[in-house]
């Protein structure tokens, strides 16, 4: 059976290609290949002799090279990109790149799915498959790395917000980001990389004890508890107020300010009473909201409030010393949500009754 190379650290591939017989300096060819130049056909890898290229092909494969595209969608502002990948295993998962005035960055899955059951969201509705591997989720910001370095650009950031629950997958989502980090691979900033949780206390703490200036955002989407807990089944194991406790402990210990999602519902969570709440429990901490005007799902029910409330409720928090921004809508027209071109898919996939 072949052996997967791609997340593999340096040390590793040299120890691999070693016992292939061949020299400890090919490792870093291959390694400036597939991180530096985005190219995972080892028959591309020009500046390998043919034999060398075939005896890797023969023994290892490389994560990108063996997940398929099923869909792109590309937003018709040209800002927003959206791949709906099958793994190796047929599982499918999603990926976005967004450009910026700053740069690029990508939002990734951590999941195939998702058990968070939150209402609002198409990730959890056929619940979670499996955690994915270290390299898949490297791979979801190498295909489009691959599409950007022949244009001398790159992914700058990235965002685990997609799919999944990612402190459920805390090894495989932190080692992720550990090895984006490298120097001989993306050489990305841990300033320039954002960790979104519904609030799995555990995880966040394990987040501190890492040291690594990290952002935190927090999904919050209510603070009036039974509605939280309506919104969230998480809130149950998980209270806001503990959650809050957690999400400041991790600020003070990382010197990052916390962001807290905010997904405005039309008649659910967007009253005045509701931003006067918020706006209590947000007064004085190191903290932004970030509200969220619903991406509408329709197998739930939920409505994006109308303008002029939105407005409101993002005027009440500014008026209580509460920054607050609404979220930039990026690929509204390629439904780049997270779990909706994937839940899209797999309800065409259903087999149908005759």
């Amino acid at each position: 059976m072949k052996q997967e190379i791609f997340g593999l650290p340096l040390e590793e591939l040299q120890a691999l290609l070693a016992e292939l017989g061949m020299k400890r300096f090919r490792a870093a060819q291959v390694y400036d290949w597939l991180y530096r130049k985005g190219v995972f056909d080892f028959d591309a890898m020009t500046n390998l002799g043919k034999s060398e290229r075939e005896r890797l092909a023969a023994s290892l494969t490389v994560l990108p090279w063996e997940i398929g595209v099923l869909r792109r969608l590309d937003s018709s502002d040209g800002l927003t990109s959206k791949l709906l990948l099958r793994l190796t295993d047929g599982n499918t998962i999603e990926t976005v790149l967004m450009h910026h005035d700053y740069g690029y960055s990508v939002c990734v899955s951590s999941q195939a799915g998702c058990d968070m059951h939150c209402a609002f969201c198409a990730s959890g509705l056929n619940g979670a498959v499996r955690n994915l591997t270290l390299a898949e989720i490297v791979a979801q910001v190498y295909f489009f790395n691959a599409v950007l370095f022949p244009r001398g650009e790159r992914v700058s950031r990235v965002v685990v917000m997609g799919s999944g629950e990612p402190m459920l997958n805390f090894d495989n989502v932190f080692g992720a980001l550990q090895f984006l980090h490298r120097p001989d691979t993306a050489n990305m900033s841990y300033r320039n990389m954002t960790v979104s949780t519904c609030g799995i206390i555990p995880g966040m703490e394990r987040m501190a004890r890492l040291g690594l200036p990290i952002s935190l955002a927090v999904s919050l989407h209510a603070v009036r508890p039974e509605l939280r807990t309506e919104l969230m089944p998480v809130n149950k194991a998980y209270p806001f107020p503990a959650v809050l406790q957690a999400a400041e402990a991790y600020a003070a210990a990382s010197g990052r300010q916390v962001t807290y999602e905010y997904i405005l519902l039309a008649g659910k969570n967007d009253s005045e009473t509701d931003a006067r709440l918020l706006a209590e429990y947000m007064r004085y901490k190191h903290a932004s909201v970030n509200l969220i005007p619903v991406n509408p799902v329709p197998e739930k029910g939920f409505f994006r409030p109308a303008p002029r409330q939105i407005d409101r409720f993002l005027r009440i928090l500014e008026r209580n010393h509460v920054t607050a921004t609404v979220r930039k809508e990026m690929g509204q027209d390629i439904n780049a949500a997270c779990g909706q071109l994937r839940a899209a898919y797999a309800k065409q996939e259903e087999p149908t009754c005759l």
